[in-house]
């Protein structure tokens, strides 16, 4: 589960070129904006991630200029998401800050205090959601099913010890892409598809992802790979288009790009070699692969990897990178499969609104 608030120590502070008041700090693998003089090396403090969701409290005032957002609902008016202040990556005297930081007097009396505590729930914080887009409505048959995986991948800037471990090791790497999620699947006779968070009516067609799943015949084709590979199989992906998160990619209709294959029956993601054959199999396009490298990186490097221009649409910013190896594995940080993201700055700092 992901920390969005933790106990974390300082473990550098450097100047900002140009500034008085502020400088940067440290934190994991993220650089922070903050007072200068506020913190030092060895300092411990609660540090909150990009896309925390802090509660609407009187110590969080100060931020509802900038980073309030409004209740979301669903179509029947039930509350989905509270009021809160949605922290996100911003740019101070051209340096890029991500996350806050506050101090250990913030904590309820008793909490936790030693690095890494997770003061998540503590502090109410929640992760944020951007409100579904127009078609994403329809028949809901439950929550997302515990026979698939969910598909949020691990920051790079928490998994610096990870780096090191895997040093030398070769991973392939894919264009993060900016879509919606999206899962298909064939369980013991049963077609399904879900998207992020919810198991939706693949018959309800007032949804994007049923008329994708009908109009690319994902039935069908799950059903022919489950005769040729003896095994149940699910497929995720994100689905790309008009209507979806303003169309970055320039595309005349809603498609998707596979990033995952599931064993099914075994609960295991295919090995790299064998997803790409069962795609190809299937007809069925993955992510945009931007190739192999071997690990010998720092956070910072990976970043700056992350930067550059969709190969599906050359005039934007991609997200970012998806970096995994050629052969599944599980890892002790992730806590979860050998897999992690590191998103493009540039392109937070032109599309997180």
């Amino acid at each position: 589960m992901r920390k969005l608030a933790s106990i974390q120590t300082v473990n550098a502070v450097e100047p900002i070129p140009n500034a008085d008041a502020i400088e940067k700090i440290r934190v994991l693998g993220w650089w922070v904006v903050s007072k200068k003089g506020e913190h030092k090396v060895g300092d411990k403090l609660v540090y909150c991630e990009i896309d925390s969701l802090l509660p609407v409290r009187p110590e969080f005032e100060f931020l509802r200029p900038s980073s309030f957002k409004p209740a979301q609902t669903d179509a029947s008016g039930v509350e989905t998401l509270p009021a809160g202040f949605r922290i996100k990556t911003v740019k101070l005297r051209g340096q890029v800050s991500q996350g806050i930081c506050f101090p250990l007097s913030l904590l309820p009396a008793g909490a936790p205090d030693e690095e890494g505590a997770d003061a998540t729930d503590l502090l109410g914080v929640r992760k944020w959601e951007p409100p579904l887009p127009v078609g994403m409505g329809g028949k809901v048959k439950g929550g997302f099913p515990g026979f698939l995986p969910k598909t949020d991948e691990t920051r790079v800037q928490v998994l610096e010890a990870a780096l090191l471990r895997h040093q030398g090791k070769t991973f392939y790497v894919t264009e993060k892409l900016d879509g919606t999620s999206f899962t298909a699947f064939l369980r013991q006779g049963e077609f399904g598809i879900c998207s992020r968070n919810l198991w939706m009516d693949e018959a309800d067609e007032s949804n994007v992802l049923a008329r994708v799943a009908k109009g690319l015949k994902l039935e069908e084709k799950l059903r022919a790979a489950r005769e040729k590979l003896g095994h149940d199989v699910a497929i995720q992906a994100e689905v790309i288009g008009p209507g979806i998160q303003k169309n970055k990619y320039a595309l005349k209709e809603v498609t998707l790009r596979v990033f995952s294959v599931l064993n099914v029956d075994t609960y295991r993601l295919v090995d790299h070699p064998v997803k790409l054959a069962v795609l190809a199999d299937m007809g069925v396009e993955p992510v945009p692969q931007l190739g192999m490298i071997m690990l010998n990186h720092t956070v910072d490097e990976l970043v700056a990897f992350s930067e550059g221009t969709s190969v599906l649409n050359p005039q934007v910013q991609r997200e970012g990178i998806v970096l995994r190896p050629l052969v599944e594995e599980y890892d002790e940080d992730i806590g979860g499969r050998l897999s992690f993201k590191a998103i493009n700055p540039k392109f937070l700092l032109k599309y997180d609104e």
